[in-house]
């Protein structure tokens, strides 16, 4: 169970059913190094597993750095070898964040950039402060994003849009982020983490396997072709009517009061 531990790169930090995670390296500005990853990925698998947590934030310490990218001292001496193993050690983290069946929030409270804007791409909601910038700029180290930002960018913003910022490395503000639909909202630095919170307590009134359900057929419908996406989604559709969950919220509807969801 999340019970506040600290890792040493990260804090943990249970605020009802929400979880809150910090990346703790201000030294680095929160830079990942593989041993904060492996960090993150424990520390997603307590959360998930924990029945009385029900949504996750993860943010920053600090207020210049939600995470400014990967360590690069740690990428100078890798051969192709260790390059592609150490890429796709930090792609198996974001997907077990993007496969989470709660919900993840992402509240970007400074720079986002390489590593970091790949953690925030693949949390389900991102929240930006209005001091936030955001970029995969690793083309301008001889490099490309390794932990999923090439995939994922393209997805969030457009193929045409997200060319563009990979390829010149260009970095953008908090407003044009929100123009992009790169994320959801830009709140003030000091208000970043109560509307996160607040967003993630709005979903947590809703049925979790409801959520759940949502959140993976979304997640898996995106790239397929519409008509088997739309197989997934009658599929989970079924699923659900056999919930109480299910019965619950319709019976509650009828009866005009709020409805009391079980997970069941």
């Amino acid at each position: 169970m999340i019970d506040g531990a600290t890792w040493p790169d990260l804090l943990l930090e249970p605020r009802g059913p929400v979880t809150v995670l910090k990346v703790n390296r201000p030294d680095r500005l929160n830079a990942l190094s593989r041993d904060t990853l492996g960090q993150i990925g424990r520390a997603v698998r307590v959360f998930t597993d924990d029945p009385a947590q029900g949504a996750l934030v993860v943010t920053g310490a600090g207020e210049t750095s939600f995470v400014a990218g990967a360590d690069i001292a740690e990428l100078v001496a890798l051969g192709p070898a260790e390059a592609e193993e150490y890429s796709c050690a930090g792609q198996a983290v974001m997907d077990l964040i993007e496969r989470s069946a709660k919900p993840v929030i992402a509240a970007i409270n400074g720079y986002a950039l390489g590593g970091g804007c790949e953690l925030a791409l693949a949390c389900h909601i991102r929240i930006a402060a209005e001091n936030a910038v955001l970029g995969l700029p690793e083309v301008g180290l001889g490099a490309i994003p390794g932990y999923g930002g090439t995939q994922r960018l393209p997805r969030n913003i457009g193929l045409g849009r997200a060319i563009e910022m990979v390829v010149t490395g260009r970095r953008v503000r908090a407003d044009e982020a929100l123009a992009l639909g790169l994320v959801s909202h830009v709140v003030p630095q000091a208000a970043l983490l109560a509307e996160a919170e607040a967003l993630a307590l709005a979903i947590l009134r809703n049925g979790p396997l409801a959520v759940a359900a949502a959140l993976e057929a979304m997640r898996d419908g995106m790239h397929l072709p519409i008509g088997a996406g739309l197989r997934i989604e009658s599929e989970r559709f079924g699923r659900l009517a056999a919930s109480q969950d299910m019965r619950e919220g319709l019976r509650a509807f009828v009866e005009k009061r709020p409805a009391d969801f079980q997970g069941r």
